[in-house]
């Protein structure tokens, strides 16, 4: 089975979702985004991907302390994009105890960067966002085109060295309408090395039936964000869900943590 990975977006301190990557139409769901980790944690997430909103789209952040306080906080590894624009954003990031970043803009605008970000800090801790619309890259929090093909895209960072992308299809993100099975697809098949975290659109348990369907693709794992808020899955009840204020968040689970190829 594919694994599920949580989503945290965080935007001025508090864990929101945004409607197709529009920051003008944005849901938040809690203010507390340790307790909201530690949550997903309790309810046996093995992965957590964290989203800096702020910072994706250039802007100062207020969510540094935050993501520090959830590294602290979990024994999962998290992995963390959003403004990760240099060799130095990588670094800090890396010290604030994030298992990996995630590089979108940098990779478009400056690839030479990501080869050399792949050779010092190595493939495990480097993957490449690639968030497109109609096949385009989009760049800058989503908020500008980049004229780069996706799956061109992807091929270049192949071949300089980036063993994981994180393929978001924006016009899905946040509609729990269904993931782009085809454009996940697509990707895999050009790729024949690196591997693909699905993310975007998945609303429901047939949705992760379908991306469990594109492990010959490369696909091998899927980041879930609306879905899980709105708790659309029937074994969230068993979760604690409804009674998330009640439960003890510093007693995670003892099943196995990971899959050790997620990480890779």
């Amino acid at each position: 089975m594919a694994l599920v990975i949580p989503a945290i977006d965080l935007r001025g301190g508090r864990c929101v979702r945004l409607h197709q990557g529009s920051y003008d139409e944005e849901t938040v769901y809690f203010d507390d985004p340790v307790k909201m980790a530690k949550l997903w944690r309790v309810q046996n997430a093995r992965v957590l991907h964290v989203v800096d909103l702020d910072a994706a789209r250039g802007d100062e952040s207020p969510n540094r302390e935050a993501i520090r306080g959830i590294t602290d906080a979990l024994d999962i590894p998290v992995q963390m994009g959003g403004g990760i624009r240099s060799l130095d954003d990588i670094e800090a990031a890396l010290e604030m105890g994030v298992y990996r970043v995630i590089i979108g803009t940098a990779a478009v605008r400056n690839p030479p960067m990501i080869s050399e970000a792949v050779e010092r800090f190595g493939p495990q801790r480097i993957v490449v966002g690639i968030d497109a619309r109609d096949g385009e890259a989009r760049v800058q929090g989503w908020t500008e085109g980049s004229g780069v093909d996706a799956v061109e895209l992807a091929l270049d960072m192949q071949e300089r060295g980036v063993s994981r992308i994180v393929y978001t299809d924006i016009s899905r993100d946040g509609t729990m309408e269904g993931p782009n099975v085809q454009a996940y697809r697509t990707m895999g098949a050009a790729l024949s090395t690196t591997k693909i975290t699905a993310s975007g659109g998945v609303g429901a348990h047939k949705d992760l039936l379908s991306i469990q369907t594109l492990g010959n693709y490369g696909i091998d794992s899927v980041i879930v964000g609306k879905a899980l808020y709105e708790n659309v899955f029937p074994c969230q009840q068993f979760w604690s869900w409804n009674q998330k204020d009640e439960i003890d968040l510093d007693t995670f689970s003892t099943a196995p943590l990971h899959d050790p190829s997620v990480l890779q």
